[in-house]
């Protein structure tokens, strides 16, 4: 398929710029995965769509705030010492005190450049250059790393978010538990505490899940043909007691409900060809698009997401292109709020 049959036109005003006041107050989207039938609602009724012995899939990542400034540690030059500014996203743990990072201005910052951070609280090393141009860099500090970035980090909202994020809060889903993520599983921010108290007594049951967002997900797709995409992976963690709430959902007839596309990505991941699950802990670039057959999920609860991405990829997967550009064009007659801080959609 080719990356132009993902394009529709977005008006750059419908781009939420900041979060609603009320999470589960958002707008709602249903659209029927068979029929392409589209209905209107409000997030917090979405409880009507559930069924008693459904299960719901939340991803438990939390956000870290990932973007620090700082500048590079006493580079001599011929003029003498220079301290160039830089700005650095931490994207993965490698662990052993190594994380994948993206670097700007990359060209300042080759293999033995030390970069300083918070007057010091942090330093970074460059010890490797990926081949498309991340660094790898060896952290320093004293302490534990996410309570320094709490001090000197700042959230890595997307960068069609202009406007400044008041609360930190905001971007992280009520129910998030791990950190690691450089963003948020943004499907999930609609949620409330007493919402999903609501939706566990009513007979549904609540699983969570394990997926550390990536940059990888959002990075535009370049390949002209989609199926020469890669992905870059993605840590994921399924737990016995997941994987047995789950089987056990499918094997009664209930259905599979993930929030988010990592929540999908995840029960995708870990599932045999039978559909079964088994705990798993271990990388996944799994790239789910047009003909891929769902082996887990049944519904997904999504956000709207940018053009020709691999979101939108993967929501047409399985609700059909067709149906998902037409969704997405009463969407934008309709006003809806796009992307990160936007509205919802429920494809059943």
């Amino acid at each position: 398929m080719k990356l132009k049959d993902f394009y529709y036109d977005l008006p750059e005003e419908l781009i939420a710029q900041h979060p609603i006041q009320n999470r589960s107050e958002s707008r709602l989207m249903l659209l029927n995965k068979e029929t392409g039938e589209v209905k209107h609602e409000t997030f917090k009724n979405i409880i009507n769509y559930l069924n008693k012995g459904d299960c719901l899939v939340l991803n438990e990542t939390r956000v870290i705030p990932a973007r620090v400034y700082g500048k590079r540690k006493d580079v001599v030059t011929p003029q003498g010492v220079e301290s160039s500014k830089i700005e650095m996203l931490l994207l993965k743990d490698m662990g052993e005190e190594k994380w994948e990072v993206l670097v700007k201005p990359g060209r300042k910052c080759q293999i033995g450049t030390v970069l300083t951070f918070g007057d010091g609280l942090l330093e970074a090393e460059v010890v490797d250059i990926m081949e498309d141009g991340n660094r790898i860099v060896k952290l320093k500090y004293d302490g534990i790393l996410n309570e320094i970035l709490d001090k000197i980090g700042v959230m890595p909202l997307p960068p069609y978010i202009h406007e400044k994020l008041e609360d930190k809060e905001r971007y992280q889903t009520v129910y998030n538990r791990v950190s690691g993520s450089a963003a948020a599983p943004t499907a999930g921010l609609h949620f409330t505490k007493e919402l999903l108290q609501e939706i566990e007594n009513k007979g549904i049951k609540i699983v969570k899940v394990l997926l550390h967002v990536g940059l990888g997900t959002f990075r535009p797709v370049k390949e002209d043909n989609i199926e020469d995409h890669k992905m870059h992976s993605e840590y994921y963690e399924i737990s016995q007691e997941a994987c047995d709430v789950i089987n056990e959902t499918k094997k009664k007839g209930g259905r599979v409900i993930c929030v988010g596309t990592t929540s999908c990505r995840t029960v995708e991941s870990a599932a045999d060809e039978n559909g079964l699950l088994t705990p798993k802990h271990e990388e996944t670039s799994i790239f789910i698009y047009p003909g891929y057959k769902f082996k887990v999920l049944d519904c997904l609860i999504t956000n709207f997401h940018l053009p020709e991405s691999t979101l939108v990829m993967l929501v047409s997967s399985l609700a059909g292109r067709e149906n998902v550009l037409n969704a997405y064009k009463i969407a934008v007659d309709e006003k809806y709020r796009f992307f990160s801080f936007g509205d919802a959609m429920f494809i059943f």
